[in-house]
């Protein structure tokens, strides 16, 4: 032990248990246990918290955004996780586009970890990419580390992160099923968002007439089939059409191994609401978003 912490308010993440008072073993960074506050100080370090301090679980964010190597004035790992930590996040895992090379190769993933090294504040993980031209590689990254992969659906914006057909999700999908791992998938349906075309301006409400809620439901019922027939597992990142609920509910009571996740901001903003000025990345979310927080039909994330 290298280290004990004395605390006198404790929540140890376990539900419905309530604070307590206990003493945190630490040996090389590690948690190795919660013993009762009076342990004896054998550790050559001894921190000792007042009544004014709560010790809580770190948090994990799993859809960050680090751009480094190649766009590091976005985000890079030092100002990504030093934020995460002063946030309360104690681990992040990054996305594996918006970096050059994007994540999709056991190469590139060398890349990201040496841009990484030394700068981190928190532990990270890294997500790795799927696109049509790295199909049959999935299994290399997937042993190099990756904790999982993610997809479009449609334009992603970056040229080296094209997007996925229906075919290929689910190919991508029965893969990672062999490999134990999942997809994740960013879903908007590129023949949709083609027919309506591009936002002209600014404005949210022009932004919001090219992102109307079928272009995601599409897309999800797309997903929904792939990890039907595939038995894999899907996820369905930042969902913002509650009109999805209700199919992403039935699929799992059918068995469908699919999950998904919203954001903070969705439970929050509502188009209707929002004064039609500068747009932003999203769309609404009615009062059914928090019955499916609390049936756990989705998870929310911070962002």
């Amino acid at each position: 032990m290298s280290l004990l912490i004395r605390a006198p308010r404790v929540v140890s993440g376990e539900r419905g248990e309530p604070e307590q008072a206990l003493a945190i073993r630490v040996s090389d960074g590690r948690i190795e246990a919660l013993t009762p506050v009076d342990t004896p100080a054998t550790a050559p370090t001894v921190l000792e918290l007042g009544p004014d301090v709560v010790v809580l679980p770190g948090l994990i964010d799993p859809h960050v955004h680090v751009c480094e190597p190649g766009n590091t004035e976005w985000e890079g790992f030092a100002t990504a996780t030093r934020a995460a930590a002063a946030g309360g996040v104690t681990t992040l895992v990054d996305m594996p586009i918006d970096s050059v090379p994007a994540t999709v190769s056991v190469e590139a993933l060398a890349i990201k970890r040496s841009a990484a090294d030394g700068q981190c504040h928190v532990d990270v993980g890294f997500w790795g990419g799927v696109i049509p031209s790295n199909l049959g590689s999935l299994q290399a990254l997937h042993e190099a580390g990756v904790l999982g992969f993610k997809c479009f659906l449609a334009d992603s914006g970056s040229a080296d992160f094209p997007p996925l057909n229906a075919r290929q999700v689910r190919d991508a999908v029965a893969t990672l099923r062999d490999l134990g791992s999942v997809l994740l998938v960013h879903a908007e349906s590129a023949e949709a968002m083609a027919a309506i075309g591009e936002a002209h301006g600014p404005s949210y409400a022009g932004y919001l007439t090219t992102r109307p809620r079928g272009i995601e439901n599409l897309a999800v019922a797309e997903v929904i089939e792939a990890a039907r027939t595939s038995r894999g597992h899907a996820h369905i990142v930042h969902l913002s059409s509650s009109d999805a609920l209700p199919m992403i509910a039935s699929a799992r009571r059918d068995g469908v191994r699919l999950t998904a996740e919203t954001c903070p901001h969705y439970l929050a903003l509502t188009a209707e609401a929002r004064r039609p000025t500068v747009s932003f990345c999203g769309t609404a979310l009615p009062p059914g978003y928090w019955t499916s927080l609390r049936r756990t039909t989705l998870r929310a994330r911070r962002r």
